[in-house]
């Protein structure tokens, strides 16, 4: 009975989930490993990985937000869905112009 109880208050509650955003979290160590891979082969030049950098920031600023009310909701997982394709297409730009660091 006391290990039921104990394992039902170990359970996260409902606010808790809401705010989850592991899809958020997975891609934003995707992208700053890209940034910094595009960095490496010379892809991404110092003034560009600096800008993309910003941009990430402020993604993570917005998704910190989202949090601070304890739900995450549909609107705001959507929004930073968009910030994240947003910032994947600079990404993909800055790895493929014709301006080379090397």
């Amino acid at each position: 009975m006391i290990a039921g109880i104990i394992s039902l208050a170990a359970m996260p509650t409902d606010s808790q989930a809401q705010t989850k955003t592991k899809r958020a979290d997975v891609r934003e160590r995707a992208q700053r490993a890209r940034i910094v891979e595009g960095r490496k082969d010379g892809e991404v030049t110092q003034g560009e990985a600096a800008a993309l950098k910003v941009e990430q920031r402020h993604i993570r600023r917005a998704e910190r937000r989202a949090k601070s009310d304890g739900e995450v909701t549909l609107v705001e997982k959507r929004r930073l869905e968009r910030k994240q394709d947003r910032a994947s297409r600079h990404i993909k730009r800055a790895k493929h112009n014709k301006i080379d660091n090397n």
